[in-house]
């Protein structure tokens, strides 16, 4: 089934117009209607938490009400419904197929609003290679931007790994890496990114979503819209730094709508051919390196406590 991954993320929230400003401030365009939009045309979409437009919730903190899944096509919205009417409600309306999954999560699948994005990647030179960047061809300037391109990924907390698992790979989704005991990264047959969802085993009070995030232009644009975010009065949760499954460079923040919300960028592509690694989860196997953020500083000597 030629699902590509998450269109939007919709959410009802205690403070719409906190969640507003944050949304604004970490780079999204406010496209009206409460719609959030990366380049690309995928969102987060905010709603009261009292809307009666949106789904039930998930009886827990969770503030997270839909994820919203862009299918390459209307068979694949064929496909996709006749598989899940075998077990389970499913609603088709306006072009929208509806359903929950075994978890209790909302879902829709839509023939995806992505729209196609024609930008430059960053760039990086190295002796022993071509340039990628010639003469006079500037690496990083403070006024660069650093807007997401579009949404990657999100992380649900669930009480039942195994199951919700099997629920996924009916839709044909694949594991590409696992974490024992934990959970797995899935990626489904329209993208070759990494995982467009992952899993953590948690206790039932607990379900609900982790965080999601948005692709950057790579590791730089990381950089710079963590730091403008950090300066705005955002508060950093985890990073930056870059993980090992997936090899995304990351940095979390905390947020107004129950979760944490990253930036990431260069993620890994696989197909196929690929074999899932499999490790316990721990600092070691979650992360290559870690970052902390620091108010700038300039060399103007030496260290206070620099040997002499």
């Amino acid at each position: 089934m030629n699902i590509i991954g998450p269109d939007a993320l919709v959410f009802g929230v205690d403070d719409p117009t906190a969640c507003r400003q944050y949304l604004i401030d970490y780079g999204l365009r406010d496209a009206g209607g409460g719609r959030f939009e990366a380049l690309d045309g995928t969102a987060v979409v905010i709603r009261a938490q009292d809307d009666t437009s949106l789904p039930p919730g998930l009886g827990t903190a969770s503030m997270l009400r839909e994820t919203v899944y862009g299918v390459a096509d209307t068979q694949t919205l064929d496909a996709i419904e006749a598989e899940l009417r075998r077990d389970r409600e499913v609603t088709r309306r306006d072009g929208v197929l509806r359903c929950a999954d075994d978890m209790g999560f909302a879902l829709a699948f839509q023939v995806s609003v992505r729209r196609p994005i024609a930008l430059a990647a960053e760039t990086v030179n190295a002796p022993g290679a071509a340039p990628q960047r010639g003469p006079n061809a500037i690496g990083v300037t403070p006024d660069m931007p650093a807007v997401p391109r579009s949404l990657s990924h999100v992380v649900y907390f669930v009480p039942d790994v195994a199951r919700a698992e099997s629920f996924y790979t009916r839709l044909g989704f694949v594991c590409t890496d696992r974490f024992t005991g934990v959970g797995p990264f899935l990626r489904p047959a329209g993208t070759l990114d990494h995982h467009t969802l992952f899993m953590i085993q948690t206790p039932p009070f607990m379900k609900g979503v982790e965080h999601f995030t948005f692709h950057m232009g790579g590791p730089t644009e990381v950089m710079l819209a963590g730091t403008r975010f950090v300066e705005k009065g955002y508060q950093s949760f985890w990073g930056p730094g870059r993980h090992l499954y997936g090899s995304n460079w990351f940095w979390y923040f905390n947020s107004p709508l129950g979760c944490h919300v990253e930036y990431d960028a260069d993620m890994d592509l696989h197909d196929g051919s690929w074999t899932a690694r499999e490790a316990a989860m721990g600092a070691d196997t979650s992360q290559a390196f870690l970052f902390q953020y620091r108010q700038k500083w300039a060399p103007s000597g030496p260290p206070p406590d620099a040997k002499r």
